[in-house]
């Protein structure tokens, strides 16, 4: 974790860049590589608070602000409307999370060794979760197709003539994932199962920083990550068109990935470990934060932010991602055991819809 701390470097350059108005481009990938090493502190912060606050209140602090990198970004482009990008850069968290980051831990964890075990009945639970969510998350668009109310959207369409239907579907799915999510939640915090992995030390690390430290510090972050997120999400129309990319797979395959990169790297490390139990629940686990608990505070969000409520309606570039993610990394994880052959393959899913999606 502290080797991307480096990365903090790229914070100075990226505001230099955006008050010079150099190039779009130069500034929206410096931003991007600028968010890391916030979105890192963020994560450490929430950790050494969560160590001193015990397991049910540091449950619902990584709740609160495991997804706060995300969750700034998104809110900043729901002000600006782009409710595409929005919708683009959650797919490609959950993908990302369950494809990339799931096949790089098993391809590393997998390296010396024949294979890798972990617990199934956990490992069911969440992959079970997951391939819920992304059928729950598809119902609108399903909706929106069989009641003859218009069509899919197009990948790069920004659309906001939905009809109340829509809006309301999604409004419902939305509250249903919330609940479900927040059951989970409870039944997580009261008997230290369920989502997380709720059993405490007896006591905290003597490295474990001071809550008070720790609440600076977190306060820090999500300084940076504001600014840093206002700095991409204004440089991401002109960036994607200055280097011939759609927005679409620029906020898929970069944004997606920027603010989800300590998780990344906490997963392939633990992986290398041998604790695959560990690296499967931030990889899986994280995706279901994305899907049940993320996307439904966006879309309740979005009635308050910008000049128009979010449905969710996805073009069929990303109602195929989603479901063949959930779809295969329920498949992979269903043995209790990995292989790197298992996870090679992962990764050769990710880069096919990288490809499908470059030339959509």
């Amino acid at each position: 974790m502290r080797r991307l701390y480096a990365l903090a470097v790229f914070i100075p350059v990226a505001l230099a860049l955006d008050l010079a108005n150099a190039s779009p481009a130069a500034v929206f990938f410096t931003a991007a590589l600028a968010i890391v090493p916030t979105a890192v502190l963020m994560s450490d912060a929430t950790e050494h608070l969560a160590a001193r606050s015990g397991p049910g209140i540091g449950g619902l602090l990584n709740v609160t602000f495991g997804n706060a990198p995300e969750l700034i970004i998104a809110a900043f482009a729901l002000e600006k409307g782009l409710h595409e990008v929005v919708k683009a850069s959650l797919v490609g968290s959950v993908i990302g999370n369950s494809l990339l980051v799931l096949g790089f831990a098993m391809v590393a964890g997998g390296w010396r060794r024949e294979r890798q075990h972990f617990s199934r009945e956990a490992t069911d639970r969440i992959s079970t979760l997951l391939l819920v969510a992304a059928f729950a998350l598809v119902v609108p668009t399903i909706v929106l197709l069989l009641t003859g109310h218009g069509h899919l959207p197009g990948v790069n369409e920004e659309r906001h003539d939905y009809s109340g239907l829509i809006e309301i579907v999604s409004i419902v799915v939305g509250a249903g994932l919330l609940g479900r999510y927040s059951i989970g939640l409870v039944l997580a915090v009261r008997g230290r199962r369920g989502l997380f992995d709720m059993t405490p030390d007896a006591e905290p690390p003597e490295d474990t920083w001071t809550v008070r430290r720790s609440v600076l510090l977190l306060a820090l972050a999500g300084v940076a990550v504001g600014g840093m997120s206002e700095v991409l999400v204004g440089s991401i129309e002109e960036a994607s068109h200055s280097i011939g990319l759609s927005p679409f797979f620029v906020a898929v395959f970069v944004v997606g990935i920027a603010g989800n990169a300590a998780e990344h790297w906490v997963a392939v490390v633990v992986a290398v470990k041998d604790k695959m139990d560990l690296s499967l629940s931030i990889a899986l686990g994280s995706s279901v934060q994305i899907a049940m608990f993320l996307v439904p505070v966006l879309v309740f969000l979005s009635f308050v932010l910008g000049p128009h409520p979010m449905a969710l309606a996805f073009n069929g570039y990303e109602i195929a991602a989603l479901l063949s993610a959930a779809v295969i990394a329920r498949i992979v994880t269903a043995g209790g055991q990995s292989t790197r052959a298992e996870g090679l393959f992962l990764l050769a899913v990710y880069a096919a819809l990288g490809v499908v999606f470059l030339l959509a």
